[in-house]
């Protein structure tokens, strides 16, 4: 047998035993990857304003509010989301802390956020469209909107009101 031919056969053995081994490693591999979830498929959201579909807020807010959501579910654990709340000139949310991270943006009107057990106007620090809120999660603080006012809730659900006061919560009211 010439060296070249001898050369050709082992070249073409290392190729089919290479395969072949990639084929097993490949179904030893497949079931794995089968027993994990499957991850929502990503999606695109764009909405113009006018296309908002507004709703009464939820019953943890006091009445007067208006709420939509833009994407996701607040109400999911682990879940990301994105609302829009508008509240009426003079609206007040008395002290709360919510279980995950809460971040505002204002997108017209005027927000007024303060920290603590008790609402003080003058500790409040007053945001105008475009400002930002940061409240980590479990963090106590409360809110009030001068003229109507349009804000826009990020995070990481579930998004739940829990007043400091439980007397203040209107859901328990009747």
């Amino acid at each position: 047998m010439s060296t070249v031919r001898t050369a050709l056969i082992a070249v073409t053995t290392t190729i089919a035993i290479t395969a072949a081994v990639g084929a097993q490693t490949a179904q030893k591999a497949a079931p794995a990857a089968a027993a994990k979830p499957a991850m929502p498929a990503a999606k695109h959201v764009a909405i113009a304003p006018a296309d908002i579909k507004w709703g009464p807020g939820p019953a943890s807010l006091p009445a007067g509010a208006q709420m939509a959501v833009l994407d996701g579910d607040p109400g999911k654990a682990g879940m990301p989301f994105v609302i829009r709340a508008k509240f009426p000139d003079g609206y007040k949310i008395a002290p709360h802390w919510h279980p995950t991270d809460e971040n505002v943006a204002v997108m017209s009107g005027t927000f007024v956020v303060g920290l603590g057990d008790k609402f003080d106007e003058k500790s409040m620090t007053t945001l105008a469209a475009g400002g930002y809120a940061h409240m980590p999660k479990r963090m106590h603080h409360y809110a009030s909107a001068k003229g109507e006012t349009v804000i826009q809730v990020h995070g990481v659900g579930p998004f739940q009101v829990n007043y400091v006061n439980a007397a203040d919560d209107p859901s328990k009211k009747k």
